[in-house]
């Protein structure tokens, strides 16, 4: 199999399920983002010092994949997508809230505006927090123009960059224990 189909020469790249745009299409820049996301998270996850956080990472690059189908699919082929695994769902958003409070509970948050970097894994958490919201915006985009009909995107997207921070601060070490008792 070669790496290279020269498909995408011409600036145009094709879609999940057919179809093609330009690969500076609005759409485009918005899966692409999230991919830029999953190689930031592969990135902290190199780095923290958690096995538990580690797995949840890799979780969290799996989900960003699931996203990417559902903004790599145009709305024609919308109906194909499954939730869950092709498109992001409430129950995906509700994780992720969960996951924040499970992680607040258990973190010392700041009170005063974060300079990241106090590890190599926060510092890169904190990167694919700020790629996540860029990734936010560009969906919110899309879906001004009605090009993500009833989406969860901006939603889940929304949840993932606030547990990314954090985790960020988590990996910085403001945590406590879990209370056992």
């Amino acid at each position: 199999m070669k790496i290279y189909t020269k498909r995408g020469d011409d600036g145009s790249t094709g879609l999940l399920y057919g179809g093609r745009i330009s690969k500076a299409d609005l759409r485009t820049e918005a899966y692409g983002t999230t991919d830029e996301a999953v190689a930031a998270l592969g990135a902290a996850r190199a780095f923290v010092t958690d096995p538990g956080l580690a797995e949840l990472l890799l979780r969290l690059q799996r989900q960003l994949f699931v996203a990417g189908a559902e903004l790599a699919t145009a709305p024609a082929n919308a109906a194909k997508l499954v939730a869950g695994q092709t498109r992001v769902d409430a129950a995906m958003v509700d994780e992720l809230e969960s996951l924040i409070d499970d992680y607040t509970a258990r973190t010392r948050m700041p009170e005063e505006f974060v300079v990241p970097g106090e590890s190599r894994g926060s510092a890169f958490l904190d990167l694919a927090r700020t790629i996540v919201r860029r990734a936010e915006r560009r969906v919110v985009e899309l879906a001004a123009v009605d090009e993500l009909p009833g989406s969860e995107l901006v939603r889940w997207l929304n949840r993932l960059s606030d547990l990314l921070f954090v985790l960020a601060r988590h990996e910085e070490g403001g945590f406590t224990p879990m209370r056992t008792d």
